[in-house]
């Protein structure tokens, strides 16, 4: 009994220092100012977003693409089926700004498991730019986002410029989980990394320097894990090169979403960080406010703490993630903190769920550890 406590009093206590500390860090590297830069090279950069289906927003995201401060780029839209609705859209945004070069590709190369990397190889190929940014459907992009992902590419050290995503505009309960888990809880531990030089790549942006990766295999190559941050994170590392995180991070319109939806996407990152990084995912279990509030609650029931202490814990906790997403501009209603909340409770759940297997559907396509099968097995699966 008398060793449970002392092991229940060490772990609330560190676990309150790595959170406020965690936001404190988080905090100073996305608030720092950034430093006017006037472009000193604008190289010709080639910005590639695969399509699948229809996005929320669809039209909006698609719009940002062409609305970029930069002054030499071309786009390339990637979807793997001639009838996928998303097709008009991009028709009619490209007849709308005939002033920017911008294709639409259609078709599929079997390259890898993963349906994005298949999507968007036929972009790769066609294109000899230098300089390569893929931008998840998803995304929101600024005017600045080309310029910004140029200005962070320093050439001495840097393999590769990534950038999470926040979520934004969530429109009910489980928006706002989701936007929770992005935000205060995936964005900060990833800018944490960043700011202690230990930079992970976000797939929701990748802005490569084209030799980098064509010297190590190209696209195939990132898929020798089940997703393709993961193989450019050590691809990059493998180079003796760093991955760096843009200044700040690029919105993604959340709107509705459902508790099976925000599961099943948590689950399958779950996953891919457990088979990815295996050594990192294995503390994840220690994140949230549950093991603090379970080790207080013990103490104060051994009577070593009074009872006021784990509500002013819980007060401190999630106040301290309020403030740091208000003085971000990120979500932070009253919603969004019982977001907060509701993410913490189901974070020890997904990591528990996440040993029952290997495996994940993503966009239709069965994804396991075995990613990295060849071509033709691959071939023969589709056929």
């Amino acid at each position: 009994m008398a060793l449970l406590a002392i092991i229940a009093g060490i772990a609330s206590c560190t676990l309150l220092i790595v959170q406020l500390g965690s936001l404190f860090v988080a905090f100073r590297r996305l608030n720092s100012p950034i430093h006017s830069s006037i472009l000193k090279k604008t190289p010709h950069i080639t910005l590639i977003r695969p399509l699948c289906g229809l996005d929320n927003f669809a039209e909006e995201l698609l719009l940002s693409c062409f609305k970029q401060d930069y002054p030499d780029y071309d786009i390339l839209f990637c979807v793997a089926s001639a009838q996928d609705p998303v097709i008009p859209y991009v028709n009619r945004l490209m007849a709308c700004h005939p002033e920017r070069s911008a294709k639409l590709l259609i078709g599929n190369d079997l390259i890898t498991k993963n349906p994005k990397l298949n999507n968007i190889e036929k972009a790769w190929q066609s294109t000899s730019a230098q300089w390569i940014a893929m931008a998840d459907s998803n995304l929101l992009l600024p005017p600045d986002y080309l310029r910004s992902l140029i200005l962070s590419f320093d050439e001495q050290d840097t393999g590769l410029v990534s950038s999470p995503a926040i979520g934004i505009r969530p429109m009910n309960l489980w928006g706002a989980v989701e936007a929770a888990l992005l935000n205060t809880h995936q964005a900060r531990w990833q800018f944490l990394s960043d700011a202690i030089g230990l930079g992970f790549a976000q797939g929701k942006t990748l802005f490569w320097r084209r030799d980098v990766l064509d010297q190590r295999g190209g696209l195939s190559a990132l898929g020798h894990e089940l997703a393709e941050d993961v193989a450019s994170t050590k691809l990059v590392r493998d180079a003796g090169l760093k991955v760096h995180l843009t200044p700040r991070p690029f919105a993604q319109p959340i709107g509705e979403r459902t508790l099976r939806a925000v599961w099943d996407r948590q689950l399958r990152w779950a996953r891919i960080r457990r088979l990815g990084f295996f050594w990192l995912f294995i503390p994840e279990i220690l994140l949230g406010s549950v093991p603090v509030m379970a080790s207080l609650i013990y103490l104060a029931y051994l009577q070593i703490i009074p009872w006021i202490f784990p509500p002013a814990v819980f007060i401190l906790w999630y106040g301290a993630e309020w403030m740091v997403a208000k003085l971000l501009r990120w979500p932070h209603s009253a919603r969004d903190v019982w977001a907060m909340i509701i993410r913490d409770m189901l974070l020890p759940l997904l990591w528990l769920w996440c040993w029952a297997g290997r495996s994940f559907v993503w966009h239709g396509n069965a994804m396991s550890s075995s990613a990295s099968v060849n071509v033709q097995e691959h071939k023969e699966m589709e056929h």
